[in-house]
Order: structure tokens, then C-alpha cells, then sequence
């Protein structure tokens, strides 16, 4: 397969959504261990537009021009001589980085094979959102059936998932909501919502077992409050102060675990058989992925926001 064309964004320096282009760039071609895949979904996450702000460039160095996008769903066009899991022709998702594009490649380890229920866009959310819930709860809060957990941005596209995984666990739900989204995270299953527009989280909530902070900054130094002792504390965006986890007697941890094969396996299959419902906020087409960051940026969405590639 030579040198086949794709459409593609491009970024060619750090700024605004206007840094996103659309460009027609060579296809990749699979190395030994590897798969190219044709993307069908990608995942616009957090983490795409502050790469592309230039707010990360220690953490993730890029060489421009690069293409964003970490997490798709699509299917297997061609392998490497060393790849055996795959064949052409599967259905898979996972982690593809430059998957703001037409085809991108995979280490094939890196990928899953779909479940014949499963949508693409259903499996573009799992590695995005879904698969981190799980981590949170799980992995790093070892969660239990009776436990209490509070969830910050539930209606995201992490804490969606987490107060279904919560309430499929066994625990109880204390979500954080704006009011737009109250409802909606009720549906989901949470057994106390809280406007955190109109109320301090700490001054209705104590006791908790765990928190999952995905917000950071003001409000993780509000939540050491509301936790037991030996409780701990998750963040999804920055290293927790291990200072005031010392001073209330709690553990924080910094997601950096990940769950084993068998657990994406599990979590797959929840939301295969629609015990787990992916909310999906918006599709965009790839030419209007600078539309879809703006969104991603001003965090009023719900659920998650996909590009359609294919």
C-alpha cells in the first residue's frame, strides 16, 4: 500500500482552535508491531486543547506539525508482519495518537477488539472517559459495595461513567453538578445531586469514603473535609497535596494506575449490553474539529464529544 493520501489536522504551532488545520498528508504506514487502523471516532478530550494552548509542553512534548487526538474507534485496514491478535477487517479501539485523522496507527497491544454489540461511537468513549472512571474508582479508590463516594463534574465525560460504575459497584453517590445538568445526573443514578452553583459541596456531604476530583485546584482543597479518615482522595488533574491528605489522615492519589486487561474486558462488556450508557454531547465532522476543542474548552458539554472521521 503506497503512499495512499488521507485527510488529516494539523497543527503547526500552539494557540487557539484557529491553529487547526485541515490537510491532506500521507498515509501512515504500520511498523512491525503495529495496526492501521481506519478511524471511524475519535474522542476530543481536555487534554487535546491544552496541548494545543501549549500549556503541557513538558509533560507532553510535541514536534511540530503534529496531529492531536489520543483515543478512537475504527477498523483494522492493515497490520504489521509481527501482529497475530488482528486481521483486517476487525473492529477495535484504543489508544491511536494523531487520531484526529482519517487512518492513524496503533501499537497492537494498545487496542481492543470490539464486542459485536458495541457501536463506534460507544467504543471511541471507553478509553476516554469510561476506562478512567473505572481507574478512579476502582483501581486507585478501591471502592466497595456501601461505601459513599463524591464525584466532582458528574456530567462530565469522565463522571458520567463513574456514577454508573459507582451504582453498578454497590456504592452510594454524592455527585456535583451545574444546575443545567442536575437532572441528568440524577438519571444516571446518583443519589444526591448537589448545585454547585447554589451550594458548598463540604456543607452537605461528610464522611465520604472517596472522592474523585476531576476539577482540581479550589476544589480539591475543599474536599479533604468532607472525607473520613483513611478515606482517599483521587485527582484527575494534578498531584494532590500529599500535605493536607497527611493532616486529615487520608490517602490521595494521583491517577496514574491502570486497570488490567480483564477489567477493560468487564467494562466493555457493561457497556456493550447497555448496563453502562455512554451520553454522547455532540459529533463533529473532522473539518470542524476546531469547533468541537471551543466546545470541549468551554466544559458545558455533556457527555462526550466525538469526531467522525469515516
Amino acid at each position: 500500500m503506497s503512499n495512499q493520501s488521507m485527510q488529516a489536522i494539523r497543527v503547526h504551532e500552539y494557540g487557539g482552535p484557529d491553529v487547526l488545520k485541515a490537510e491532506t498528508v500521507e498515509r501512515p504506514q504500520p511498523g512491525a508491531d503495529e495496526a492501521l487502523v481506519r478511524i471511524v471516532y475519535t474522542a476530543v478530550i481536555p487534554l487535546d486543547f491544552k496541548i494545543r494552548n501549549g500549556w503541557l509542553q513538558k509533560v507532553f512534548p510535541v514536534t511540530m506539525p503534529y496531529i492531536p487526538g489520543f483515543y478512537a474507534s475504527g477498523v483494522i485496514e492493515e497490520v504489521g508482519p509481527d501482529v497475530t491478535a488482528f486481521t483486517p477487517g476487525d473492529r477495535v479501539f484504543g489508544m491511536i495518537r494523531g487520531a484526529y485523522a482519517e487512518y492513524g496507527v496503533a501499537k497492537a497491544q494498545e487496542l481492543t477488539k470490539m464486542p459485536e454489540n458495541l457501536t463506534f461511537e460507544d467504543a471511541a468513549t471507553i478509553k476516554a472517559g469510561a476506562e478512567t472512571a473505572w481507574k478512579a474508582l476502582f483501581t486507585e479508590g478501591e471502592l466497595q459495595a456501601g461505601q459513599t463516594v463524591l464525584l466532582h463534574a458528574a456530567a462530565g465525560g469522565v463522571g458520567q461513567f463513574a456514577v454508573q460504575l459507582a451504582k453498578w459497584k454497590g456504592a452510594t453517590v454524592i455527585a456535583t453538578a451545574s444546575t443545567a445538568n442536575l437532572d441528568f445526573v440524577k438519571s444516571l443514578g446518583a443519589d444526591q445531586v448537589i448545585d454547585y452553583t447554589t451550594t458548598r459541596f463540604e456543607d452537605v456531604s461528610k464522611e465520604v469514603d472517596l472522592v474523585v476530583d476531576s476539577v482540581g485546584g479550589e476544589t480539591e482543597a475543599r474536599s479533604w473535609s468532607v472525607l473520613k479518615k483513611g478515606g482517599i482522595l483521587v485527582s484527575l488533574t494534578q498531584n494532590p497535596s500529599q500535605e493536607n491528605a497527611q493532616k486529615h489522615g487520608v490517602t490521595a492519589k494521583f491517577n496514574t494506575q491502570l486497570p488490567t486487561r480483564e477489567d477493560l474486558q468487564r467494562l466493555t462488556e457493561l457497556i456493550a449490553d447497555g448496563t453502562v450508557q455512554a451520553e454522547i454531547d455532540s459529533i463533529f465532522p473532522l473539518s470542524q474539529a476546531d469547533q468541537a476543542l471551543a466546545k470541549s474548552e468551554a466544559r458545558h458539554g455533556r457527555g462526550r464529544i466525538l469526531l467522525k472521521a469515516n
